[in-house]
Formats: structure tokens, C-alpha cells, sequence
């Protein structure tokens, strides 16, 4: 059975992968215009439409589903939103990729913490908080005081 679910997800990543080529090729795009479409929509984001941001993450997820930046940062837009269950979804995806991003580990305590399940928020805000980036620390602290 695990060696079926394995050639599946073999299939699957093959499938996302040239399906992601299919459309760059298909839009004639390729890491510049993503670049661009990436600055646009972190432009959105600071001018706090999240909505339109939203959208263009989403997209750039579906183009370049390798990137940890789209993926962290579509995570952090759901978090902020208040969809928090596509938040974790999409965070532990970004976590899938680059699973040492401190902020992406703090959004996933958020999102925890949102959804009822504090042991594992807890856990993941402790060691957070014993973290020397006293931004991200400072932030642990603050969920672990909130929630207690």
C-alpha cells in the first residue's frame, strides 16, 4: 500500500510539474514576470488589500509551486484574513520546502492556536521562544501569554 501511495504522489508531482511548465510556456513567462507579479501583489498586501493579493499569491502558487516565498507568504494573507485552516494548509506546504523559516514556524503557532489545537501551538511557540531572533521570540512570547 505505502509503495502505491508513493508512485500516486510520484504521478501528482510530475503532473504539477508540467502543468506549471504547460502554463509559463503557454503565457511565455518566465522568472522575471513572476518576479513582477510577486512585487505586485507584495504591493497590494502593504497597502492592505488583502483580498487582490490574495488572489495574485494564489496564482503565483499554482505557476511556481517550488517557491517557499509564494506559498509562506498566500499562509500569512489566509492567517490575516481569518481562514485559518487554509492558512496552516498552505503554511505547512511552504514548511514542506524551507522548514527553518522562522516567521512561517510563528504563523503556523497562529494558525494552531486559531484552530483549537493549543498543545501543538504551545510546543511550537516554546521553541520559538527560545529562539535568538528576539523579533520572532518576542512575537512566541506574546501567543504564549495570550493563550495562558
Amino acid at each position: 500500500m505505502r509503495s502505491r501511495s508513493r508512485l500516486c504522489e510520484k504521478i501528482f508531482v510530475q503532473y504539477r510539474e508540467d502543468n506549471m511548465t504547460m502554463w509559463n510556456d503557454i503565457l511565455g513567462w518566465n522568472s522575471e514576470q513572476l518576479d513582477d507579479l510577486r512585487f505586485v501583489g507584495y504591493s497590494y498586501l502593504k497597502q492592505g488589500k488583502f483580498d487582490i493579493a490574495t488572489n495574485i499569491f494564489e496564482g503565483l502558487a499554482l505557476l511556481s509551486p517550488e517557491s517557499a516565498y509564494d506559498l509562506q507568504t498566500l499562509g500569512g494573507l489566509y492567517l490575516e484574513m481569518g481562514n485559518n485552516l487554509k492558512a496552516l494548509n498552505t503554511i505547512e506546504k511552504a514548511l514542506k520546502i524551507d522548514p527553518n523559516h522562522e516567521p512561517t514556524l510563528l504563523n503556523r503557532a497562529k494558525a494552531m492556536f486559531a484552530l483549537g489545537y493549543r498543545r501543538q501551538a504551545m510546543a511550537q511557540a516554546k521553541a520559538l521562544q527560545a529562539l535568538p531572533n528576539q523579533d520572532i521570540s518576542g512575537q512566541a512570547t506574546a501567543l504564549i501569554l495570550a493563550y495562558t
